[in-house]
């Protein structure tokens, strides 16, 4: 039995806290992260039945770092470590071998290393197969809506990020057009140079003016609140969110029947899997960060994955590939943590068509 641990962390203090402590309705948001920094890590669930295609089986756990997200961003860098480096020992001391660091905890400071610099286990982002997911469910969303992506308008918005780069990499060997969006131009033009030369490339630091026109967006920025407003979106376009928070406002939802927004990363798990914990996933699924933690276990690769801001196209194909062996597949769709059939995407093309028609 190969086993790993993944570790979550409240987005928001006071609305996750309370789902467990209901008395944190009342009290001020600083109060309760004042509370949290001194609280230590906790075991939330025991994850079973995960069975690979090739017969190997695996179980974990989740283990809660207790840091909300604005707390990541706003603590120093030394004192998240010490938290998360907790974290993974508690893990560890319920079997763990590898240990993925879930939503922030992977983004903060080095992306990882000095975590796995500092602990007996083998540490991983998950990084890899999220961007594997995020541009294989990119592409089949705009096959949906009957895009061609190799003529298509694509932004990677979040493009000097870890895994924004190695999405524009892989997008510059597909797409004739891309528009890398990030808040720092000097260093979208240091990804700039590294993408295919073929490839049209264009930078902005402008959130709305860098998708007005693209037909494909991923977004994987590490902001905290949304930055992608229902104004901002060409009509018919598809817009592949895998970031958390999710950048793209939920007011898109409300006004924008005219544009695909999914999930990038919604992955089904194989065997009988019970996580024992719900993160609003359906049944048996998972994000493709926690993913990865179990097909590095499954199949035994107990090393450093997705560390750094510096990843490669070469780890994207071998994480594919393993979770091709062992079972792991995209599930569908998801947009607002709501599944889309295949008739929700048709009204969707449906209307897009429509509203062009009527410019037209």
């Amino acid at each position: 039995m190969e086993r790993f641990g993944f570790i979550i962390h409240p987005i928001s203090a006071k609305k996750d806290v309370a789902r467990k402590y209901p008395i944190a309705k009342y009290l001020p948001e600083s109060f309760i992260e004042w509370v949290m920094t001194y609280k230590s890590p906790v075991f939330v669930s025991r994850i079973e039945g995960v069975k690979s295609l090739t017969g190997t089986e695996a179980e974990g756990v989740f283990v809660g770092c207790p840091l909300c997200t604005r707390q990541f961003m706003t603590l120093s860098p030394e004192f998240c470590y010490k938290r998360i480096i907790q974290t993974v020992k508690l893990a560890e001391e319920n079997g763990a071998k590898i240990c993925g660091l879930g939503a922030f905890t992977s983004v903060v400071g080095d992306g990882g290393i000095t975590i796995a610099k500092n602990s007996n286990i083998a540490i991983t982002t998950g990084n890899s197969y999220t961007i594997s997911t995020a541009i294989d469910g990119s592409l089949n969303g705009a096959k949906e809506l009957g895009k061609d992506p190799k003529t298509s308008q694509v932004a990677i918005v979040g493009a000097a990020g870890s895994i924004g780069r190695v999405c524009a990499m892989i997008y510059s060997n597909i797409a004739k057009n891309i528009t890398l969006i990030g808040r720092n131009p000097e260093k979208l033009e240091v990804v700039k140079n590294e993408l295919n030369p073929n490839c049209n490339i264009t930078i902005t630091n402008n959130v709305e003016e860098g998708i007005r026109d693209a037909d494909i967006v991923v977004t994987v920025s590490s902001a905290v609140d949304s930055i992608i407003e229902p104004s901002f979106i060409k009509t018919g376009s598809v817009i592949c969110d895998v970031a958390r928070p999710r950048d793209v406002s939920v007011k898109v939802a409300k006004e924008r029947d005219d544009v695909l927004v999914i999930e990038g990363g919604v992955v089904k798990v194989p065997g009988d899997v019970d996580f024992h914990f719900n993160f609003g996933f359906p049944p048996k699924t998972a994000y493709a960060c926690m993913s990865e933690t179990m097909i590095l276990a499954l199949e035994g690769k107990y090393e450093n994955f997705s560390l750094g801001k510096e990843l490669s196209v070469e780890k994207v194909n071998e994480i594919k590939a393993l979770a091709e062996k062992h079972g792991f597949i995209l599930d569908g769709y998801r947009s607002f943590e709501k599944a889309l059939s295949k008739e929700d995407i048709l009204k969707i093309k449906q209307k897009a068509e429509s509203k062009m028609q009527n410019v037209k």
